[in-house]
């Protein structure tokens, strides 16, 4: 149905002020004060004291559960409907991880449609950690062409659980995506996994010297894992590339926000930066002598939590904590119109306290929260 938001304060993710929105379908219809409108069956949010946002775009999740390196036991359960809506998340790029046995693409194929016929946005990269890929068609390049929400192929590089492919490997399948991209109207990604060897960064440093394009085709995610990553990726971001930090899971040497605010200190630009939570990978527990005891579910409000630290502990302006999970990501995976707040942008947005808790969450401009309470649920959720 029709929606009317009045008065929210809004950060599209630059800020706007206090502001109306007015949503019909699935798309913003206007963005502006004293909006009105008669429209059948229209709604009116009355937002007063709340701050408007894009809905949180999530680049890299393990929406069908990871784990397993440990045995079956190890696997972690999918991620449910409710978790997405709590933490403001409107927005997924699906993965797999390190099982590349008993998780499979079409396992990850029918929960994004599972996602997105609940009312999120949700899309998927196609392979996992390993080389040759694996496909759900023949090729890489069919996948892109033929499955809409394919943007590209998922790899390990660097890791002890990958494959070691060489740089002419890569360059191959780089190529590949490039020309399936260009035919499907994407960009073309190569979502890759850092591992803790420095070794992929001299494989993105050669490429380049034979004259690819790299750097608009490939998103390291985890760069923040070690010092050494550290360096190496700011290095990449500071001549144009783009870099991922991760703000939940065992994939990070210190909190997101940190490495952010260190990144920028770096030079880094900011548009340069997007933040991904790992969610539903298997995060390993310690006891106070640093002995495993066990395994959690790493947490879907990782960006929103340090959002709230850039924010709060760190100082960064609010509209540039937000661009990191809503307007980067979505510019980075070539998804125009998503990730901001615009006429004829698409019409997910979340209404946040001003202590940036969701009190509405809006996909596809329907109402999933309202007043801090999940109106829509998964159909085997309680």
């Amino acid at each position: 149905m029709p929606l009317l938001i009045k008065n929210a304060h809004v950060y599209a993710p630059c800020p706007l002020g206090a502001v109306d929105i007015l949503i019909a379908a699935d798309r913003i219809l206007a963005v502006g004060k004293n909006l009105t409108a008669v429209l059948p069956e229209m709604e009116t949010i009355d937002a007063t004291g709340l701050i408007a946002t894009p809905g949180l775009f999530d680049l890299h999740m393990h929406v069908i559960g990871g784990g397993g390196v440990n045995g079956a036991a190890t696997r972690v359960p999918a991620a449910e409907l409710s978790e997405l809506i709590a933490a403001g998340t409107t927005h997924v790029a699906g993965v797999l991880g390190t099982d590349v046995i008993s998780r499979t693409l079409p396992d990850l194929l029918a929960k994004i449609h599972a996602l997105n016929a609940c009312g999120l946005n949700a899309w998927m990269y196609t392979s996992n950690y390993r080389y040759p890929p694996s496909t759900l068609t023949k090729t890489v390049m069919d996948d892109l062409i033929c499955i809409p929400e394919c943007l590209g192929v998922k790899i390990a590089l660097g890791d002890l659980f990958g494959s070691f492919p060489t740089m002419q490997n890569i360059l191959s399948l780089l190529a590949d995506i490039r020309l399936a991209g260009t035919l499907a109207g994407k960009i073309g990604l190569l979502h890759v996994h850092l591992g803790d060897l420095l070794s992929t960064f001299d494989i993105f440093d050669e490429i380049e010297r034979q004259g690819f394009p790299l750097k608009k085709h490939v998103l390291p995610t985890h760069c923040g894992r070690s010092p050494q990553i550290f360096e190496r990726a700011c290095a990449f971001a500071r001549a144009g590339g783009m870099i991922d930090f991760t703000t939940g899971g065992g994939c990070a040497c210190e909190p997101a926000s940190v490495s952010v605010m260190r990144a920028l200190d770096a030079g880094v630009p900011l548009a340069q930066i997007t933040l991904s939570t790992d969610a539903h990978g298997a995060k390993p527990r310690f006891d106070e002598n640093g002995r495993m005891t066990g395994y959690a579910v790493i947490d879907v409000a990782g960006n929103l939590q340090q959002v709230k630290a850039l924010v709060g502990e760190h100082g960064l302006a609010l509209q540039s904590a937000l661009a990191l999970v809503t307007e980067n990501p979505a510019r980075h995976l070539g998804l125009a119109g998503h990730g901001i707040i615009c006429p004829n942008a698409a019409a997910s947005v979340c209404l946040m306290s001003e202590d940036l808790d969701p009190k509405y969450v809006i996909s596809r401009g329907q109402v999933l929260m309202r007043n801090g309470d999940i109106i829509v649920k998964g159909l085997y959720e309680k």
